[in-house]
């Protein structure tokens, strides 16, 4: 994210100056008008209010408020939800020996999911290195989604728990046990037993607009029952959190120990569930980050049902076009989703799917990029059978397959050896035979330096990398890379479509072929 600019951090200090003298008249008439105004505005929003319904306990809570109202503001949406919303206390297992000094007793401080742990010993007090496992208490937010005692929190508030209390609007402390958890959309269900009257919310059928007002809740630092207002800032943001990553950006305040509570709208519905902020001071900077009320609701079906998701799988590696690799390929727009690698194996392998071809659309749905492929794969299910509609030299191609189930994968990186045989840097970077490079196969070039003043550098190549392929034909020598780019400049191309490899992952790089 770009620095903020501290010369606009307060634009507003000091702006609204008192006029001269002479100009009083004017300055009469402008008061008239915003009184006019505010008056219309004030009648508008009434006229259109209506009374929100009393609370009952075991039916879902609605505000049927639409625009918050000019005296009550928010306050009956709140009056009307605030019942469903709870704390979640909860003991983890810890392992402290994976903590530096530095951050014992806040194990978490800089991720991209604060784990909202407090201080259990103190800070700098925690042993590291003796493999002993320690309790660390925490508490998020969450709220009920059922009469029975279903509640929606998130996986990462209760990752590894032992224990785990809820706190009810009314201050009754009860036991909830997991039934689910799912890190990939670090969503998790929770279940309290003895009951069937809760008061709950439901989630909202489709995402809000940019720009409407919502209300997010919680328990922030500890503090219980808070409540804040902002509106839908953006969606569809990525922040690198996941594969299916999607968020709601908001505005609302949200702080540590929000996670896990909800994100209202005007008419009380659910539309999504608090999970990660933005934030270079630790606090609320009006950034912050909701899994939308679709995922929640696919997501808490499956582990109400089985206690776990199953997604389908494609079993492509791919990535998001570009211009530049879009020009690469001959194609005229970057839309779709570029495949990298098919795995062996795969339903995309055994359907004939190959690196360089660039996936359009699954079934009737188009694919934007390769997020959205990752997420329409997983929304299809394991065992569907689907049609895949791709592009391969040019031409549009279709394929039917059978989806397989997504299991998760552990990923390592080869070692290179320092004793290669290099030949002269080509593009700033130095390369030898992969064959002759420990640990980097025995196909491509490796990567054994780059020049960090290099346009090579800026690409994105790093030392480590194999370059598996360049203009689509595999490459094993310094004299092939050179030939591909220039067969790319004589065919009018502005960029040469290189496969790289990094670690047990592959990726395409538009390499511009003024630089060969």
């Amino acid at each position: 994210m770009p620095d903020h600019n501290p010369d606009h951090r307060h634009a507003w200090a000091g702006a609204f100056v008192l006029p001269k003298a002479g100009a009083k008249s004017k300055l009469k008439a402008s008061l008239l008008a915003s009184v006019a105004a505010a008056a219309l505005f004030a009648a508008t929003v009434h006229s259109i209010r209506a009374e929100a319904p009393q609370l009952k306990s075991a039916t879902a809570l609605v505000a049927a408020s639409q625009i918050p109202a000019q005296a009550s503001g928010f306050a009956d949406l709140v009056a009307s939800v605030k019942p469903a919303v709870v704390s979640v206390r909860v003991k983890a297992d810890m392992a402290p020996q994976l903590m530096s000094d530095d951050d014992a007793g806040r194990p978490f401080d800089g991720s991209p999911f604060e784990k909202f742990f407090k201080d259990f010993r103190g800070r700098g007090m925690m042993p590291k290195g003796n493999g002993q496992h320690e309790l660390v208490q925490g508490q998020g937010s969450g709220f009920f989604v059922s009469a029975d005692g279903y509640i929606v929190t998130n996986h990462h508030v209760v990752d590894k728990a032992v224990k785990v209390e809820i706190v009810t609007d009314t201050g009754a402390t009860l036991d909830a046990k997991v039934i689910g958890s799912d890190a990939k959309t670090d969503l998790a269900l929770l279940k309290v037993d003895g009951r069937a009257d809760f008061p709950f919310v439901e989630l909202a059928d489709g995402k809000p607009r940019v720009g409407e007002w919502v209300v997010a809740m919680g328990n922030p630092f500890g503090l219980g029952g808070t409540v804040t207002a902002g509106i839908v800032s953006a969606h569809g943001r990525n922040i690198g959190a996941g594969p299916y990553d999607d968020f709601l950006q908001i505005d609302a305040p949200v702080n540590k120990g929000n996670s896990g509570g909800p994100t209202f709208n005007t008419k009380g519905e659910v539309v999504g569930v608090n999970t990660a902020i933005f934030s270079p001071s630790g606090g609320s900077v009006g950034i912050a980050f909701a899994v939308p009320a679709s995922t929640v609701k696919a997501v808490v079906d499956q582990l109400r049902s089985n206690g776990r998701v199953e997604r389908g799988w494609l079993g492509v590696q791919v990535q998001a076009m570009t211009p530049e690799i879009a020009d690469s390929l001959g194609l005229d727009n970057a839309s779709g989703a570029l495949v990298a690698e098919a795995q062996a194996g795969s339903p995309a392998a055994k359907a004939g799917l190959k690196s360089g071809d660039v996936i359009r659309s699954l079934g009737s749905a188009r694919i934007e990029d390769g997020r959205d492929l990752a997420r329409k794969v997983a929304g299809i299910g394991p065992n569907a059978s689907v049609e895949v509609t791709f592009v391969r030299d040019g031409k549009e191609l279709k394929v039917a397959l059978k989806l397989g189930t997504l299991k998760d994968d552990s990923v390592g990186k080869a070692k290179m050896s320092d004793n290669a045989d290099a030949g002269p840097p080509v593009l700033g970077l130095t390369i030898a035979p992969a064959a002759k490079v420990e640990g980097a196969g025995d196909k491509g070039l490796a990567v054994l330096g780059v020049n960090a003043n290099s346009k090579a550098a800026e690409i994105g190549f790093q030392e480590g990398d194999v370059i598996l392929k360049a203009g689509n034909k595999e490459i094993s020598r310094a004299e092939d890379f050179k030939a591909a780019m220039s067969e790319a400049k004589a065919a009018g191309k502005k960029n040469v479509l290189v496969l790289l490899k990094r670690g047990t992952a592959v990726s395409h790089i538009a390499v511009p072929v003024a630089i060969g």
